[in-house]
Order: C-alpha cells, then structure tokens, then sequence
C-alpha cells in the first residue's frame, strides 16, 4: 500500500495572506441550498440517535427527483466511497482496471488499493477516447471509470460513444459512469448515463452533492445500478455510512431546483467570460462543460504554470496545479465568485504582460 500516492485535495491557505479567494477544489460560489442548510441545523437536535441505514428519505427525494425507484439507489460518504466500494466489491489481486490519462486520481488509488492493475487508456485532445478505452481491454478486465464530464480537463462524451463503450463491452466488465459535474452541462448531445445505468447489467452511474448542491463539507453521494450489483454495494457498506444530518440536507438540497438554477445561471455566464477572457491574452483553454477551466501556460521562463501560480497566491487567488494529473504546464480554475473571477483575470493579465516584457 505504500506505493499508493496519496490523494491531494486543493489548497486553501496561503501563508501571509489576510484574504484567500480559493478557487481549487470545484466548490459553487453559491454555496447550499438555504433550504439544506436548515434541515442539517434541524438534525442537530437528534444527534443522539442513530441514522437511517438505508437513507430512506434521501434515497426517496432523489427517486422522485429523476423518476428512479429507489431501491436501485445506493448512498454514500461523498462519490469517493461509492468508488471504492465499486472497486472492492469487482476487483481483486491481478485484475484490470482502466481510466484515461487524465482521468481522476482515486480511479488508480482505488485499483491499487484492492490489489489490482491499473490501465491507462490515451486521450485524444483531453478527451477519453472509446477506441483507446476498448483497445486495453482484456479478459482480465473488471472495472473501466469514465468521468463524463472529466476533471480536471472538463471535457466530456457525447451520450452515443458512452453508448458505443459500453456496447462493445464484454459481459465481466463494470461501466462506472462518474457524473459528478452532469448538472452543468448544457450540450445537447450530452446525458449523464442514467437512462444506462437503469437499463444495462453492468453500468452504473455515481453523482455527487459536493459540486452544485454545494454540501462538500458534508461528504454525500449517491449511486444508480442494476439490482444484482446495488445488493452486492448493500451487503458491504457499512451500516450507517452516511450521517443523519447529511441525510436530511441532501434531501432538502436535490429539492430546491431554484438554487440548482442559480447556480447554474452563475455558471452560464462566466464559464465564457473566463474562457474568452484567458484566450485573449495568449493562454490556451481546454473547452470546458463543467464549473471550471484547465489553463495551459507556455513552457517559457517567467510565464509558467508554476510561476503563474506562484504569482496569483502572493494576491491570495488559489487556483489548482494539475501536475499530478501529467499536466505541469496548466492550472485548473473553479467558477468562483464575480469578485474571485474578475481578480483572476486582472491578475493573470498582469501576469502575462510583465512575462512579455520581462
């Protein structure tokens, strides 16, 4: 296990400076749900009591939200447990798991993890490519993560290659479809595998509330799979893995399609902003469908990704480096507030004129 890199969430302190505006971690400017937020306050007064180990009314309010039965949904401590417990329940020492290039960091943690191998599949432009994907497959096959869209890249599938994929796919193989940004997105040929995930045997399709319900500090997501495979996620998870308190305020959040709406109003009107605002002054950025932008700065001294970065913390702007990822010459900007967005933009642009003039 030691050979595990550890996972790295994204910084939020800056030694010396008074205000940080963090931009790392693809949390919404909006913050929760006013709505959420007083049904957690309201489970506070139950703290003594043990949750509901199924999450009955969560697992119901998001069924009546998608129209899906909830008995094919499985809840959990944010994504990430329902990753690893996809992993754990399909894996095992010697078998195969592929992700693309640029795919999440917990993908390989979580292979490695259950003793198995993990595979990379190239991309094509930033972009998963199916053909690369079903080239690596092998009889050792058992679990293939795509995230759609993907971070950090915020490129996406359309749905008739996620339906490709998982057609050419071998009965033994696992499709996890990671959804975590699906609610952003405004494409057309976009969806987010749900319709999959409740008609194949082997799909499923995980989404989270840490990104536009804005409950990341509460650590909650949900899962949507075949019966056989949420029976076999229910026998291994722990008893109350998700917290009463949670329970209440994901219910109360996935409701409020008001503040779902203005965040992505928010969203809708600065992801262009940001994206014309960097390609002006000479950076490259990667088409984003998510609440965030991949940055590629030149490899030339004096306007690097690393000096960029280094640049925008001395002015309290945290943006993410993704050279963990294999993307050294890029830094990965969530939405944030106009306030945040508009300082990014200035600051950068000071930035990359001083680079010019240096």
């Amino acid at each position: 296990m030691l050979d595990i890199e550890a996972y790295v969430g994204g910084r939020h302190h800056v030694e010396g400076v008074a205000k940080v505006y963090k931009l790392s971690s693809n949390e919404t400017p909006l913050g929760p749900s006013p709505a959420a937020v007083a049904a957690f306050r309201d489970a506070a007064d139950s703290l003594e009591i043990y949750p509901d180990g199924g999450a009955t009314a969560l697992r119901t309010a998001i069924g009546q939200k998608y129209g899906i039965d909830p008995a094919r949904i499985v809840c959990g401590t944010g994504s990430d447990e329902l990753l690893s417990l996809l992993t754990n329940a399909f894996m095992g020492p010697g078998d195969e798991g592929i992700y693309s290039r640029h795919g999440f960091l917990v993908y390989e943690i979580n292979i490695r993890a259950a003793g198995g191998v993990p595979v990379v599949a190239e991309e094509t432009d930033l972009t998963a490519s199916v053909d690369a994907i079903l080239a690596k497959v092998t009889d050792r096959t058992k679990i293939i993560f795509l995230a759609n869209p993907n971070n950090p890249t915020g490129t996406y599938l359309p749905f008739d290659e996620v339906r490709r994929l998982h057609g050419a796919l071998p009965p033994h193989v696992l499709l996890v479809l990671d959804a975590a940004y699906a609610e952003y997105v405004r494409r057309n040929d976009y969806a987010s595998g749900l319709e999959l995930a409740l008609t194949g045997d082997n799909v499923v399709m995980v989404r989270t509330f840490s990104k536009i319900h804005g409950l990341a500090a509460l650590r909650l997501g949900w899962l949507v799979g075949p019966a056989a495979i949420v029976d076999a996620l229910n026998r291994i998870r722990g008893p109350f893995n998700v917290n009463a308190p949670a329970i209440a305020a994901g219910a109360a959040a996935i409701a409020d399609d008001a503040h779902v709406a203005a965040a992505l109003a928010h969203n809708d009107e600065w992801l262009p902003r940001l994206t014309e605002a960097f390609a002006g002054m000479g950076l490259t950025v990667t088409p984003s469908v998510g609440n965030f932008v991949l940055i590629h700065f030149p490899d030339t001294p004096g306007r690097t990704a690393r000096e960029a970065d280094e640049f925008l913390c001395r002015r309290g702007l945290v943006l993410r480096a993704v050279a963990a990822y294999g993307l050294p010459n890029a830094l990965r900007m969530t939405i944030g507030s106009s306030e945040a967005n508009a300082l990014v933009i200035a600051a950068l642009a000071e930035f990359m004129s001083a680079g010019r003039h240096g």
